[in-house]
């Protein structure tokens, strides 16, 4: 098969006639058919036909294309036809396939489910990783979880069962680990229902985070709406040695770039340095461009993805891809919209917090930092592992700083907990080693699972309230993601660094210049710690956790109770009367960050992600309000009385009163939990009026009948006060392009005019016409049949 191909590859560019393997091999294409994935053997991986749409494509726009362009647009609904503009039009797109993790998934089914359709279009898979609590460690936590979870996990599995989907059981593992271990691939598109689904650009896909909304429409086998992303060029140089890592590389991007610079944007990292990266360390990097706002991020591929390839046993698609390479890296000579350079030989080790993910420090500075700001420098507890950071290498790494300090007769003198990333990984770190080494160094091995990086955590060494430090190789450390403590200062860096850092208990170590006192009183210094990127021998696969869909899965049960606290069927949101909003009540002006942890909280709130109602009790409250300067408060129009922002926008709805949310720069940041959409529109809310919206939560809320909007000046922002009326008029105008009019209505009886921006297309109005997506999917499900 080989030899035919290099005879084929030769006869093409000998003659220059244009030839196309799809054209003059099609024994060759059947023999070259290769799965997706060994758990969907039907369902093959088509090169040609991404192929044939890029050159379409190329053809048409004449000009040579990035890698992210060539995937994009190799997965174009009509290549031919179909408008293409960076930064400006809405591509028509087929994704892959869709992966699902249990706290998004039981929206995204039951959303499934009131569609009606039997089965599922595309390659599906559920994970669940966001439903067990960190507490005791991972045996006992998992039996937890399966205990107080069984009715949520028999839903998911018996939806899966019913509509085609694959699940991974509780224990499997983290879904971005999952799917880079099996499902992602060179060149593949596949969305997921979290916003860290780009961390399979590190194998050379375009993975991008959505809204569960957007997951049915790719499940439903419509084409999926992006969009046109431009293209942020970053340029690697040198080579990564020492205590410096690929963790490193996104801190030092996130500082350039800030929390949304990279929003309306793909990352494509290129350049002789990106050899020197893992693969597993590639996926760390595209993992974290979430926290830049970025849709997604993705490196060419490389020799190192086909390591990583062949050792999880997926040799057979690093040979197809051998084939296709020249579709999966760039074109020479293509432009990006904006390029960032950087020198892996220069490049320091960082950490980055508190509070924000973008707020970069060299270790080298921040204890000095931390003392002039007064943030605790005292390390409570380290915490390594999450999406990010849990691959063979990082334990390896993290490990090799843990045997010096035990071998000077050291422990951490924070706590210590890790986290591994998979089945997969703990089983081979376990066989290998290095869980044995963490925890002898004092760590507490937690269930393969999310855990503390999204407030998973049973958190009992300070009370609430209580000022503290801790760091983590985590990707977001936003006010109380992690621990509930809005006290708590948390820093985001690399596995070995935070070890390092355990090791010492403060953040004025610098390992890299630092000594530390053995316990026979000598000094030492740590060394640089060097680790295989994969094991030497196979990877350990661990229990087997996976449940395949039947052939068949009509005659399946899917049972949710109508008693249930956990899950709720859906009813669909009611449809646009055709009228102008008009004197609607501000349920609350927001003041600065509002990421979708302060709109819809995660913790102890994730039990109720299948329950809209229920769920809806914590619609805002950690988001401040700038009527007082206070979270979870906010005065009540009709009453005058402060109270919950939850139960404030109950009270208005049983009233039959709307009412509008007012936002600052980059609202709803953060996670792609769709709930913080569903939840203002179950209880009323019609309009989020912002300076700038994330990407993802701006099109949730369109996906849901909700309008975002942006003030065309920001500066209009000042204009609106808590106690206001505001009208959008000139809805039966509404149109692409075209800005809202927007009447303030002071309470003396002035009135301010003021002008909205919006990015609706013409099929999104459509959405907000028929009450949300779902609507009008079954409005033109209706007018088919």
């Amino acid at each position: 098969c080989k030899v035919l191909v290099v005879i084929l590859s030769f006869f093409q560019h000998a003659l220059n006639s244009g030839i196309r393997r799809y054209h003059v091999a099609p024994v060759l294409c059947q023999r070259a058919k290769v799965a997706m994935s060994h758990f969907e053997p039907n369902d093959h991986i088509d090169y040609e036909k991404l192929e044939k749409n890029i050159n379409i494509v190329r053809k048409r726009l004449d000009r040579p294309l990035t890698l992210s362009e060539k995937i994009v647009y190799g997965h174009l609904d009509d290549p031919a036809k179909q408008e293409i503009e960076r930064g400006k039009t809405y591509l028509r797109l087929r994704p892959d396939r869709v992966a699902m993790q249990d706290a998004t998934a039981q929206m995204a089914m039951l959303q499934f489910i009131s569609s009606g359709l039997p089965k599922v279009a595309v390659p599906s898979t559920i994970h669940c990783d966001h439903l067990i609590e960190a507490q005791l460690g991972g045996e006992k936590d998992l039996r937890r979880a399966k205990d107080i979870n069984q009715e949520v996990y028999n839903f998911l599995a018996t939806a899966g069962a019913k509509y085609g989907v694959g699940f991974w059981k509780p224990g499997s593992g983290i879904i971005h680990q999952i799917i880079l271990e099996n499902y992602s691939y060179p060149g593949v598109m596949l969305i997921g229902t979290d916003s860290h689904t780009p961390n399979g650009g590190g194998l050379g896909g375009v993975c991008i985070g959505v809204g569960g909304a957007d997951a049915v429409d790719v499940m439903a086998g419509i084409p999926w709406e992006l969009k046109c992303p431009k293209v942020i060029g970053v340029k690697l140089t040198g080579k990564l040695s020492g205590w410096s890592s690929p963790k490193d590389v996104i801190l030092k991007v996130a500082g350039i770039l800030t929390v949304k610079g990279g929003t309306g944007a793909i990352i494509e990292y290129h350049g002789p340095g990106v050899d020197s990266i893992s693969c597993t360390g590639m996926a760390t990097i595209c993992n974290m461009g979430a926290e830049i706002g970025a849709t997604t991020s993705i490196f060419p591929y490389n020799a190192r993805m086909k390591k990583y390839l062949g050792k999880t046993g997926r040799a057979d698609i690093a040979a197809l891809a051998d084939e296709f390479q020249q579709h999966l890296v760039p074109d020479s000579g293509c432009q990006y919209d904006q390029v960032i350079e950087i020198n892996l030989s220069e490049l320091k080790p960082h950490i980055n917090g508190p509070f924000t993910p973008d707020l970069a420090h060299p270790v080298s500075d921040i204890g000095a930092v931390a003392e002039k700001e007064g943030w605790p420098v005292d390390i409570r507890v380290g915490l390594i592992g999450s999406c990010t950071n849990s691959s063979y290498e990082d334990m390896g790494r993290s490990a090799a700083v843990a045997k010096q300090a035990l071998a000077h007769g050291l422990k951490c003198k924070s706590k210590f907990t890790i986290t591994p990333g998979s089945e997969q990984i703990r089983a081979t770190i376990e066989r290998d080693g290095y869980a044995q080494v963490l925890r002898e160094v004092g760590g507490l091995v937690l269930a393969n699972a999310c855990g503390p990086c999204i407030g998973q955590w049973d958190r009992k060494d300070i009370k609430k309230g209580e000022k503290n430090t801790i760091v983590t190789s985590y990707n977001r450390n936003f006010t109380g993601r992690n621990d509930a403590n809005p006290e708590t200062h948390a820093f985001v860096t690399s596995p070995e660094i935070v070890t390092a850092l355990s090791i010492a208990g403060t953040l004025k170590f610098n390992p890299e210049t630092d000594y530390l006192t053995g316990a026979d009183g000598k000094k030492f210094k740590l060394e640089a710690p060097d680790a295989d990127e994969l094991p030497k021998l196979e990877f350990d696969p661990g229990q087997d956790t996976y449940q395949y869909p039947p052939k068949d899965g009509s005659g399946q049960h899917v049972d949710v109770s109508p008693t249930s606290q956990r899950l709720q069927l859906l009813e669909p949101f009611d449809k646009w009367d055709g009228k102008d909003l008009e004197d609607m009540l501000i349920l609350i002006k927001v003041k600065g960050k509002c990421t979708t942890d302060h709109i819809s909280a995660a913790g102890p709130w994730l039990k109720f992600r299948g329950h809209l109602d229920n769920i809806s009790n914590n619609l805002l409250i950690g988001a401040i309000n700038i009527e007082n300067g206070k979270a979870n408060s906010v005065r009540n129009a009709l009453t005058q009385e402060f109270g919950p922002v939850p139960d404030t926008a109950r009270y208005y709805k049983k009233m039959g009163v709307k009412w509008a949310v007012i936002g600052d720069e980059n609202y709803g940041e953060g996670s792609s939990r769709e709930h913080a959409a569903l939840e203002p529109r179950h209880l009323g809310g019609r309009v989020i009026i912002t300076k700038s919206f994330a990407r993802i939560h701006e099109t949730n809320l369109k996906k849901q009948g909700l309008l975002p909007l942006t003030f065309a000046d920001p500066a209009d922002y000042n204009k609106i006060h808590p106690v206001d009326k505001l009208s959008i008029v000139g809805l039966a105008d509404f149109a692409p392009g075209k800005p809202l009019k927007c009447i303030i209505k002071h309470p003396n009886g002035s009135q301010e005019t003021i002008m909205l921006n919006h990015t609706f297309n013409e099929s999104q109005i459509e959405w907000f016409q028929a009450g949300s997506a779902l609507n009008r999917m079954k409005e033109l499900q209706q007018k088919s049949s």
